[in-house]
């Protein structure tokens, strides 16, 4: 019987074959997993760490447990979560992003953390440097500098111009702060007019889309974190009812029903963040494991959504997409 434990303030359980409240074995590597969004949201990369962990020999139940934490978008539901899952004592905790990893570090100075998405890291304190993290915090940091610029350059060429860009944020989340301060430079630097609408947690989001199209917008543009991409559906069922043009940061948000994104693999980052928990339970110190960085952007446009909203995406932008849904 496959050990799993999750605590979910959300519905949608029966989707994963999960025994609540399992009892963990003392005999195998304990792993936990401490997200800061929902668990509806996070099985796409459940499943990619799994996979790469099954590549380097581990099966989940067989020869290592692995326990789960939701945060479901509030900030403040993490630390005590991540105190729990300390006292588990685990083998390594994963913690998706950095808003988790700051979480679980401010609990733990001992207990290695792999964080898949990590962000601003030197900043906020959780590493000495990227190419030697000189303490318990390492992983893989998919926040490419000047990213957020393209995102403007994209929303400008899927609404050819557009004068009035929204911007979704988030700036709970570590993330967000420098996403926000990058595309707001860049509008101006455009002579765009760039709109914040901010929201804090899950039941936020209808009013910060009112706020948006109260202000008139001719396009928006999502930023990067953790409880904006756990609430994809509900952000992409939002913009498709406010007719409003959105892109985003992560192929997920296109896949469940977005128009357009730009931006590194995610899935990818977590299958890779395998490798380093693989090095931690082998030996290896996280403090002597460098940060890696992801090297390939990715082009996602989904013409339905275009066709829905009434846009004529140019042929040009279709051909360099990297995916194109149909």
């Amino acid at each position: 019987m496959r050990r799993r434990e999750f605590i979910s303030f959300l519905g949608g359980a029966a989707a994963w074959p999960a025994v609540v409240c399992a009892q963990v074995s003392t005999k195998r590597p304990l792993i936990v997993w401490l997200s800061g969004g929902a668990q509806s949201g996070s099985q796409v990369f459940v499943d990619a760490f799994l996979k790469g962990m099954r590549e380097f020999g581990y099966v989940e139940g067989s020869n290592f447990d692995i326990v789960y934490r939701f945060a479901d978008g509030y900030v403040e539901r993490l630390p005590p979560l991540a105190e729990e899952l300390v006292r588990l004592h685990p083998n390594v905790i994963l913690a998706p992003a950095s808003g988790p990893a700051v979480a679980a570090k401010n609990a733990t100075s001992s207990i290695p953390i792999v964080t898949p998405a990590l962000a601003d890291a030197v900043h906020l304190g959780l590493i000495a440097s990227e190419s030697r993290p000189g303490s318990n915090v390492t992983g893989i940091a998919p926040y490419v500098a000047g990213l957020p610029a393209k995102q403007m350059e994209l929303a400008r060429e899927v609404v050819p111009g557009a004068v009035k860009i929204g911007v979704l944020t988030n700036l709970d989340d570590p993330k967000a702060p420098p996403q926000w301060q990058e595309l707001e430079s860049a509008g101006q630097g455009l002579g765009v007019n760039v709109v914040a609408s901010d929201v804090r947690t899950p039941d936020g989001l209808e009013a910060a889309f009112k706020v948006l199209a109260r202000q008139g917008i001719n396009v928006m543009i999502v930023l990067q974190t953790s409880m904006l991409l756990t609430e994809r559906r509900r952000i992409a069922a939002l913009a498709a009812s406010a007719r409003i043009p959105a892109i985003y940061g992560y192929r997920e948000h296109v896949d469940d029903g977005g128009l357009a994104s730009y931006g590194v693999d995610l899935r990818e980052c977590f299958h890779r963040g395998a490798y380093f928990v693989d090095k931690i339970l082998k030996g290896a110190s996280p403090s002597d494991l460098p940060v890696e960085f992801p090297t390939k952007l990715e082009l996602v446009v989904n013409l339905k959504v275009a066709k829905a909203l009434g846009l004529t995406i140019a042929p040009q932008l279709i051909a360099r997409a990297d995916d194109v849904i149909e």
